[in-house]
């Protein structure tokens, strides 16, 4: 098994299925990789795309590192005080609206594989 597979599966419910169902739903993009970074599952190209992170309260976020970047077209992102990354909390597997998620993490990827960076814009607070 992977190290990421490895951390999710060491989980209590529900954060283990939704964990896992949202680690099946990046898997489909083909060029994603999983690492562990800082203890937790990351999916990377050229740099960071997304994390998974298990919540105090028993929930997963999907955390997007160059969130603020992103358009948040589909108003699901929230920045939680947070200057850059932006992120959604679920606590149910049936909370996780696949087709605007996997819009968002397609639109982190077209910004990581963009050779103009918006980072000269400061974050929105």
């Amino acid at each position: 098994m992977t190290p990421c597979l490895d951390y999710i599966l060491d989980l209590e419910e529900p954060q283990q299925s939704i964990m896992l169902h949202l680690h099946t739903l990046l898997e489909e993009f083909p060029d994603l990789q999983c690492r562990r970074s800082y203890g937790i599952p990351f999916f990377y190209r050229k740099k960071w795309i997304c994390y998974l992170n298990p919540t105090k309260d028993g929930g997963v976020e999907i955390g997007f590192p160059r969130g603020w970047e992103l358009s948040n077209e589909q108003g699901v992102l929230e920045d939680r005080g947070r200057k850059q990354v932006r992120g959604i909390v679920f606590r149910k597997i049936s909370d996780i609206p696949e087709e605007t998620l996997l819009e968002i993490v397609q639109e982190a990827i077209l910004l990581d594989e963009s050779t103009v960076s918006k980072s000269g814009r400061k974050p929105k607070r």
